[in-house]
């Protein structure tokens, strides 16, 4: 289904001329052009290969930081640049031996072109969260879902119902192992009580 709906909505984004290409995928304006090459994706299976990372949660953590807190291209792959052209350093991947690493020559215009891709427009995020509790729709979101199930509206200032027993947290605590209580509630801006932390007992 995701396969079918994701080639339609590119025809359909054709149709409407949303849709640029450049150099060797020219071609691709005719309509008749992009069908044929869109062709062979209906007959693919669309399956996601997704298994543990080797080096663990830290390594995706760097990995993906790499692609959201940097830009499209390091000042050290520049290597000369004026009015006419640029020349940087790219790795070709499909060489499986020996020096990957050889120099691209663009138009100026041309580089500047493809470095523009990588900046988003206006309104858009790096990084985004989705779902019914995104930042930008939370609280509309919220509101309307409370309105749908006939709940009512949460006040900020209501003080925690002090009858509740309190809860346990799965996590155990990590000095002594034992269970973890939550002992105070508080709302956003209200300040908790001034509690001594608990002494630890001597070993």
């Amino acid at each position: 289904m995701f396969r079918r709906l994701f080639l339609e909505g590119l025809l359909a984004l054709h149709r409407a001329g949303g849709l640029s290409f450049f150099g060797k995928l020219a071609a691709l304006v005719d309509p008749d052009a992009f069908a044929t090459y869109l062709a062979p994706l209906r007959k693919t299976e669309w399956v996601v290969y997704a298994k543990p990372p080797f080096g663990g949660p830290d390594a995706v953590l760097a990995y993906l930081s790499r692609y959201t807190h940097r830009v499209a291209i390091s000042n050290n792959r520049l290597i000369s640049a004026d009015a006419n052209t640029v020349a940087f350093q790219w790795k070709d991947y499909r060489v499986k031996t020996g020096d990957r690493r050889s120099v691209l020559r663009l138009a100026t215009g041309e580089f500047i072109r493809r470095f523009l891709v990588h900046v988003l427009p206006d309104g858009f995020h790096r990084i985004r969260h989705y779902g019914l509790l995104a930042s930008s729709t939370r609280k509309s979101n919220i509101a309307k879902a409370r309105s749908l199930l006939g709940a009512e509206t949460a006040k900020p200032d209501d003080p925690p119902n002090a009858d509740v027993i309190p809860l346990t947290l799965r996590e155990p605590c990590p000095d002594c192992d034992g269970p973890m209580r939550i002992i105070e509630t508080f709302h956003r801006g209200q300040k908790p009580q001034t509690r001594a932390p608990p002494r630890r007992q001597a070993a």
